[in-house]
This record gives C-alpha cells, structure tokens and sequence, in this order.
C-alpha cells in the first residue's frame, strides 16, 4: 500500500510540477497566447487525453475485469457512465468561468450563483479539469502496485504521467497569463495558477487508497476516471480549440497529442 501510494504522489507530483513550471510563464510574457497557439495547446491536451483513456484506463479496466473472471465490458461501461455523470455534476454546480473562449455567453459564470471573483473562476475552471487528471494518474500506479510482478504497468503508469505533465505545461500558461490580464500581481497570478494543479496529487492519493482499500472496485475506477476525463474532452477542450475562422490549428493539436500519449504508452509499456 505505501508503495501505490508513494508512486502515485511522485506520478502526480511530477504532473503538478509541470502545471507549475506551465504557470511561471507569467514571469516572462506579459501578453495573452496567441489564439492559434492557444487552439494548438488545447488540441494537444485533448488528444492526450482521448489517448490515454483508452490506453491507459479503458483497455487496463476491461483486462482487470476478465482477469477477475468478470465481464469486461460492464465495469467499463458502468464506471465509464458514472465518471460522466461526476463531471456534469461538478460543471453544474461549481461555479467557474472559462479563460480561454470567446463565445459571446462565455463571460458568464458556469454553475450555481456565486459572489466569487472573475479571477477565482477562472482557476477553478481548470481545477475542474485538472481532478479527472490526477486520478488517472493515481489509479495508473495503483493498479502497478496490485500486480508488482509486471513492471511494464510501471513504466505504462510513468508514460501516462509524462503525457498528462506534458500537456500541463501550456494548461498552467493558459491560466496564470489570463489572470494577469485580469489585474492580478505577477505573483498571484503564478501562485493561482500553479495551484490550480494541486487537486492532481489529491485525488491521485485518493484514488489510490480507495482501490487498495476495496480491490475490485479497480475497474471501475480506472473507467470512472476515463469517463470524467472524456468528458472534459467533448464538453470543453475540443470546442475551444475550434473557435475562430481557422480550426485546422486545434484539429492538428489534437492529432499531435493522440499520437504522443499513443507512442508514449505503447512505447513505455
């Protein structure tokens, strides 16, 4: 168990330190990304994503399942639908303002009424996405932890880490520069920024101690975590990432980031 843990705060740690180093942009530009880059960077994650929910969630999930002697296909399915559902729950009710669209509706705060500053919905729409991430990630190494004979769930569980960290990077740029433009002190902005990141490790080490507490759960819970990621992925990032006159930027971004995450996994497990 401490091992699971210990390899899922490293793995988390390591994708909250790219958030970190993505936000400390901010100390050396002062203007917004560039909206092509910006569609760029939120294409990548979106490929990302979409590649490690298959890889390293979905596919690992319907193994456990057979190993076990179930059926496959339920618990991914189940988990896949109700890590959907967790994802339209918190977007309904946590209130939060996207930073990077541009639709007229979009300087409107999502969820329910708040009295909270335009800057604290900007970081907590990236918090928002940030919690599928780092479970992901958590249950990656957990599921290492459960089979330590097979070290190839070891290096799928760091190629996963490293692609989530390496979207992470433009994703902590993505939030500190607008919060700069907002008003906000250098510092802040980084500060904020970089804290957006830190729900990763905590719902990492979550994660993990409620699949090393009831095993078989394991399955649902890597589905779980690729319906949530999904989820962002449709909802959010590749609808940003094809605003504008030029969409072939986000579509090419998002091709980028599915073939890294895939040669990343494939590669690394």
């Amino acid at each position: 168990m401490s091992t699971s843990l210990l390899w899922a705060a490293g793995g988390t740690g390591f994708t909250f330190l790219m958030t970190t180093l993505g936000a400390s942009v901010v100390f050396f530009f002062r203007k917004e990304v560039n909206a092509a880059v910006q569609r760029i960077f939120l294409g990548f994650a979106a490929g990302v994503m979409i590649a490690a929910s298959v890889w390293s969630l979905l596919i690992p999930a319907i193994e456990e399942a057979s190993l076990n002697g179930g059926i496959g296909w339920i618990p991914a399915a189940g988990g896949f639908l109700l890590g959907v559902f967790f994802l339209i729950a918190l977007d309904t009710f946590l209130p939060h303002l996207h930073p990077d669209c541009s639709n007229p509706g979009c300087n409107e705060a999502e969820g329910v009424s708040s009295s909270w500053k335009r800057t604290t919905l900007l970081v907590m729409a990236v918090t928002l996405h940030n919690i599928p991430e780092g479970m992901a990630v958590g249950l990656s190494f957990a599921l290492a932890a459960q089979h330590g004979n097979d070290p190839a769930l070891y290096t799928a569980a760091m190629a996963l880490a490293i692609g989530i960290g390496i979207q992470n990077f433009p994703e902590g740029a993505a939030i500190s520069l607008p919060l700069r433009q907002e008003g906000l002190s250098t510092g802040k902005a980084f500060f904020r920024g970089s804290m957006s990141g830190i729900v990763e490790p905590i719902f990492g080490i979550l994660t993990v101690l409620v699949a090393g507490a009831i095993e078989p759960l394991m399955p649902w819970l890597l589905s779980f975590a690729a319906g949530a990621m999904l989820y962002v992925v449709v909802e959010e990032l590749i609808p940003e990432a094809h605003l504008g006159e030029h969409s072939n930027a986000g579509t090419l971004g998002v091709m980028g980031g599915f073939v890294i995450m895939m040669i990343l996994d494939v590669a690394l497990g």
